[in-house]
C-alpha cells in the first residue's frame, strides 16, 4: 500500500500529484497489459495451443487484468484500513456499462456489426445470466440485510463459474474448430516470454495500486472540499475515471478491430470482457475481502442490466448499426450526467 504522504499539503499540489498517480497508473495498466497478453499468447503458440482458445482465454482474461488489479488493490486496502470498496465495485459495474455504451458504441459508429447465430445462442445468454446473477445477489441480499455486499461466498461462486465457463470455451472450441492464423502472434523465446509475462503482471499490479491510490485520494480530497459524502465521491470516481481508464484495452482493441472490419473481435471483446469482469474480477476481489457499497449501487446495477438487455434487443435485429451506436453514446452521456448530479446532492440517494 502507498502511504498517504500528501497529508498536510495544500489542495492544489495534492490534487496534481493524485492526478499524476492516476495517469501513470492507467499508462502502466495499458502498456503492461499489452506486454502480458502478447507474451502469454507467444507462450501459448510455443505450446501449440489453438488460436481460438488463445483468444477466448488468454486475451479475454488479459484485457480484464486492469480491472482485476484495481479491484483487488482496493479490496486489499479496505481489508487493511477498513471502509467500503466503492472503487472496486464501481470499477466493474462502470466498466461493463462503459464497454457496451462507450466501447461498442464507438465501434459500431465506425463499422456496423453483423450478429451471428452463435453469438445469440452462446455468448449473449451467458452475459445476461451472469449480469442477472450479480444483480440478484446484491439486491436480494441487500434488501434482506440492509447491506449491499458482494460476500466471500458469492465471490467463490463466481470463481467456480468462471472456471466452468473457461472449460466450456475450450471444449466448445475443440468440438467446433475455427480456422485461425497464428502468424499474427509474435514469435518469442520461451524464457523471454516468461520473463515478460512476469514483468507484465508486476506492472499491471503496480498500475492498479497507483490508480486506486490516486482515485481514492482525489475522491476524498474533492469530497472534503465540497462537503459531500466520501463514499459517493469514491463511487463516482470508480464508475467514471477508473472504469474508463481500465477499459482502455477493450476500447483500443474494439475500435481498431471495427476499423479493420474484424467485427467478431469488436463484439466478442466486449461480451467476453463483461463476463470476465463479473466472474473473474469480482470473484477474486470478493474472495479476498467482501465488497461493501452504498445503496446507490442499486441504480448502477439497474443501468448495467438495462443496457445489457438493450444490447441483446438490438442484436436480435441481426445487425448493430451506426444509429444504435449513437443511441449508446447518448445514454452514456446521460448516465454520466446523472452520476455527477447524484454525487453533488442534486439528485437524492435511494
Amino acid at each position: 500500500m502507498i502511504p498517504e504522504f500528501y497529508e498536510g499539503w495544500a489542495a492544489a499540489p495534492k490534487i496534481l500529484i493524485l492526478i499524476a498517480f492516476m495517469a501513470v497508473g492507467v499508462f502502466f495498466l495499458v502498456k503492461f497489459c499489452d506486454l502480458f497478453v502478447g507474451s502469454a499468447s507467444a507462450i501459448a503458440k510455443k505450446l501449440h495451443i489453438a488460436p481460438m482458445i488463445i483468444g477466448l482465454t488468454v486475451v479475454a482474461m488479459g484485457t480484464s487484468l486492469p480491472e482485476l488489479a484495481v479491484s483487488v488493490s482496493d479490496s486489499i486496502g479496505c481489508l487493511i484500513d477498513g471502509g467500503n470498496a466503492n472503487v472496486a465495485i464501481g470499477n466493474v459495474v462502470g466498466s461493463n456499462i462503459g464497454n457496451i455504451l462507450l466501447v461498442l458504441g464507438l465501434s459500431i459508429i465506425f463499422t456496423p456489426i453483423i450478429i451471428k447465430k452463435s453469438n445469440l445462442y452462446k455468448e449473449f445468454p451467458v452475459l445476461i445470466g451472469v449480469s442477472l446473477l450479480l444483480f440478484l445477489f446484491v439486491i436480494i441480499y441487500g434488501s434482506a440485510t440492509g447491506n449491499y455486499v458482494i460476500t466471500r461466498w458469492m465471490g467463490i461462486i463466481f470463481i467456480v463459474l468462471i472456471i466452468a465457463y473457461i472449460a466450456f470455451l475450450v471444449i466448445d472450441a475443440r468440438r467446433h474448430p475455427v480456422e485461425g492464423n497464428q502468424e499474427e502472434i509474435k514469435d518469442m523465446n520461451m524464457w523471454k516470454a516468461i520473463l515478460f509475462v512476469i514483468l507484465g503482471a508486476a506492472g499491471i499490479a503496480a498500475g492498479g495500486e497507483f490508480v486506486v491510490f490516486g482515485a481514492k485520494g482525489l475522491a476524498v480530497t474533492g469530497a472534503t472540499a465540497m462537503g459531500i459524502n466520501h463514499d459517493l465521491a469514491e463511487s463516482l470516481v470508480g464508475l467514471t475515471i477508473v472504469a474508463v481508464g481500465t477499459s482502455l484495452p477493450e476500447l483500443v482493441t474494439s475500435v481498431v478491430a471495427a476499423k479493420k472490419g474484424e467485427n467478431d473481435i469488436a463484439l466478442g471483446n466486449v461480451i467476453g470482457s463483461n463476463i470476465f469482469n463479473i466472474l473473474f474480477v469480482l470473484g477474486i476481489s470478493a474472495t479476498v475481502n467482501p465488497l461493501t457499497t452504498g445503496s446507490e449501487i442499486v441504480i448502477d446495477l439497474v443501468v448495467m442490466m438495462t443496457v445489457t438487455l438493450l444490447l441483446f434487443g438490438f442484436a436480435l435485429t441481426k445487425k448493430l448499426n451506426k444509429k444504435m451506436g449513437i443511441i449508446f453514446l447518448v445514454i452514456y452521456a446521460l448516465y454520466l450526467t446523472y452520476l455527477i448530479l447524484r454525487t453533488v446532492g442534486v439528485i437524492p440517494q435511494i
